[in-house]
């Protein structure tokens, strides 16, 4: 375990100096905000704290240590984070021996961070989001006599060999680079999670094979923007050559990736998702915009028509794809023009479903400057008139799949007698079944749709 230079000895010394204060064996208590990115990260500081003894608690009231791992992407979710924070004061004040750290994209911020250390003085510990392997020599300053302690790096090296503590057992998340280089106008993530930096495919091989050894059946390979994989890296790379490499190894299981940049997008990673039978035949690509004057002042790096030939390109590969992808409305400057080119790109395309977001400044970006006379009505009705424009699509594109028998893995569902399946497509069907149909690859025959569920029943 590479916990930057703590050896086996100083890991049991951590472990002592936390029953000293807490009287038996600690709990832990980890809240993610934001990005499969954050999930990810969490698995991470779930393993590192897992390996100094201690255990886990779904509820914060029962827990000796409580992390909030943080999002910056949008204001909405900085403003979660304050309250949930300022709501662990009364819990602070009963249980002095608690420990309570904010980690993640929100300390990476300056304005964030000082506010978190000058308005919520119980919390204990802030660190950056590459400083997980760090944790346990944080832990040992705060228990050895340091009042509060904060560590914020955003660049460094990539620490592999970390242990993971995974949310679920079907779906794992598998960093393949960390970091954006893109710097659009509107985005933080450049600043707060530092420059690119791609792992060895080595690392990320081993790590698929224990997923795959584990019996997880779903991968899903991440960055800020994986088509960049390579970069940083002495070997030569790339992302459609890592997805091929991937595909190959033995087991049963699929495997995605998210999040793919349009500028950078290439014919041959269309053609290895293609040619690889275990690649998902679901697209997620980002246009953000159907106007090409939107696009340049967000500095997105592409325009309309590449976007959409990029589509047509995957299409033609893959017929039966799925695309996804994300659109921001409201964006400084925008007119009516420009949003009915939104429009007419989203009725061009046909996307199976969008996420979509009204524009959130962001300190510390050049967006975040812009005159900005669009008012917030007209933003939100611009929104509603987008929403039912994508769920007409989507309603329509769901009723092809009524008939048609596909290949799905068997999710657990909440509802008692009902499994969730996923297809290839990324398209979620719900299959009256038992628990026996839980992480298997069955046939399933779809036999309603709704705007963003399908129903179904098992084909044999």
């Amino acid at each position: 375990m590479n916990f930057s230079g703590f050896d086996e000895e100083n890991i049991n010394e951590i472990k002592a100096l936390l029953r000293e204060r807490f009287g038996h064996s600690p709990t832990a208590f980890v809240r993610t905000f934001g990005c499969q990115q954050n999930v990810s990260d969490s698995e991470r500081l779930r393993g590192v704290l897992a390996g100094l003894g201690f255990g886990f608690t779904q509820s914060y009231d029962s827990a000796d240590f409580i992390l909030f791992n943080t999002c910056a992407v949008r204001a909405h979710a900085e403003d979660r984070v304050y309250g949930q924070i300022g709501a662990l004061k009364a819990y602070k004040k009963a249980r002095k021996n608690a420990i309570i750290a904010v980690c993640g994209c929100m300390t990476q911020q300056s304005a964030a961070a000082k506010k978190i250390r000058e308005t919520f003085p119980f919390v204990d510990l802030i660190f950056g989001v590459n400083a997980a392997h760090l944790l346990p020599k944080m832990l040992c300053e705060l228990l050895t006599g340091s009042e509060r302690v904060f560590n914020l790096q955003a660049d460094g090296e990539i620490a592999e060999g970390l242990p993971i503590n995974r949310d679920g057992d079907l779906r794992g998340w598998l960093p393949v680079m960390y970091g954006c280089d893109n710097f659009c106008s509107y985005c933080v993530v450049p600043y707060v999670r530092g420059r690119e930096r791609s792992r060895r495919q080595k690392d990320i091989l081993r790590e698929a094979e224990d997923l795959i050894q584990a019996g997880f059946k779903d991968i899903v390979l991440l960055g800020q923007n994986v088509n960049s994989y390579g970069k940083g890296l002495t070997e030569p790379a790339d992302f459609a050559g890592l997805l091929r490499r991937v595909c190959a190894l033995p087991g049963e299981f699929t495997v995605r990736f998210m999040t793919s940049h349009p500028k950078d997008c290439t014919r041959d990673l269309l053609l290895a998702m293609s040619e690889c039978e275990k690649a998902a035949r679901h697209l997620h690509l980002p246009f953000q915009s159907g106007s090409d004057r939107i696009l340049a002042a967000m500095n997105r790096g592409y325009g309309r028509e590449h976007y959409i030939s990029l589509i047509s390109a995957a299409r033609e590969f893959m017929p039966d794809l799925a695309v996804t992808g994300d659109v921001i409305v409201g964006f400084p400057g925008e007119t009516e023009e420009d949003f009915l080119g939104t429009l007419s790109l989203i009725k061009e395309v046909e996307f199976n479903s969008l996420y979509t977001f009204i524009y959130s400044p962001r300190e510390g970006t050049p967006a975040a400057k812009l005159p900005d006379h669009v008012t917030h009505l007209e933003k939100t009705e611009r929104m509603a008139r987008l929403l039912r424009l994508q769920e007409e699509i989507a309603a329509r594109k769901n009723e092809m799949f009524v008939g048609k028998t596909v290949r799905a893995l068997c999710e657990k569902s909440e509802k008692d007698g009902i499994i969730t399946a996923r297809t290839g497509q990324n398209q979620m069907i719900e299959v009256p079944g038992g628990w026996e149909h839980v992480g298997k690859f069955e046939r399933v025959t779809v036999t309603a749709s709704g705007n963003y569920l399908l129903k179904g029943e098992f084909a044999n």
